[in-house]
C-alpha cells in the first residue's frame, strides 16, 4: 500500500514539474518574441508627436504614425512617406467599400446612389493622386529633391480637394440620409483627415528643403 502511494506521489510530482516546465518555456518564447522599445523608439515618437502637432488633426496623426517609429525614427522624409501611405491605404479601403456597398443601392435612394456614385469617382481620382505623391516623395532625392515635394504637395493638395467633393456629394445627396451613405461618409472623412495631415507634413518637408 505504501510502495502504491510513493509511486503516485512520484507520478504527481513529475506531471507538476513538466507542466511548470511547459508553462515557464511558452513564458520565454513569448517573451522572447516580444519587442522591447529603444531609446530610439522613444526618440522616433517624440519626434513623430512634435511633427504631427503641426497637422489639423494631431490625434489622429500620433495615432496612426506612432507604430512606425522605428522606420521613420528622426527623418521627416520618411515621415511624410508613411503618412503619405496611410493616408493611400486608407483611401483605397474607403473607395472599395463605397463599390461595395454601391452595389446594394436599392437601400439608398436615387439621389443618393447618384451622389455615392460621384463620390466614388472623386475617391478614385484621389487615391491616383496620392499614388503619384508617394512615388515622387520616394525619390526625393539629390538636386531636384525640392520639385519632387512640390509635385508631391501639389498632387496631395489635389487629392484632398477630390476627398472634400466626394463628403460634399453625400452631404448633398439628399437630407437625413441612409445608414449606407452615413458609414461611406464617415470612411471618406477619415481619408479626408488623413490626407489633410500629409499634406501638412509635406509642407512642412517642403519648407525645411528650402
Amino acid at each position: 500500500m505504501e510502495l502504491g502511494y510513493t509511486r503516485f506521489n512520484s507520478f504527481c510530482f513529475a506531471f507538476i514539474l513538466v507542466a511548470l516546465l511547459s508553462f515557464g518555456g511558452t513564458d520565454q518564447s513569448t517573451c522572447s518574441a516580444a519587442r522591447i522599445p529603444t531609446a530610439a523608439d522613444t526618440t522616433s515618437t517624440e519626434f513623430i508627436r512634435a511633427q504631427c502637432n503641426a497637422t489639423d488633426y494631431p490625434q489622429l496623426c500620433v495615432a496612426t504614425l506612432s507604430s512606425y517609429a522605428p522606420t521613420i525614427r528622426r527623418s521627416a522624409v520618411r515621415l511624410a512617406d508613411v503618412a503619405l501611405n496611410v493616408s493611400l491605404r486608407h483611401a483605397r479601403s474607403a473607395s472599395a467599400m463605397m463599390s461595395r456597398m454601391s452595389t446594394g443601392s436599392g437601400r439608398m435612394s436615387r439621389k443618393e446612389a447618384e451622389a455615392v456614385s460621384d463620390c466614388i469617382d472623386a475617391l478614385g481620382d484621389s487615391v491616383e493622386y496620392l499614388r503619384r505623391s508617394l512615388a515622387r516623395i520616394g525619390k526625393a532625392k539629390g538636386k531636384d529633391v525640392r520639385m519632387r515635394i512640390n509635385d508631391a504637395q501639389t498632387w496631395v493638395s489635389t487629392a484632398l480637394t477630390d476627398e472634400s467633393t466626394c463628403m460634399d456629394e453625400l452631404v448633398g445627396g439628399a437630407k437625413g440620409g441612409s445608414k449606407t451613405r452615413s458609414a461611406i461618409r464617415s470612411q471618406v472623412v477619415k481619408a479626408a483627415e488623413l490626407t489633410s495631415n500629409a499634406l501638412a507634413l509635406i509642407g512642412a518637408l517642403s519648407m525645411s528643403s528650402a
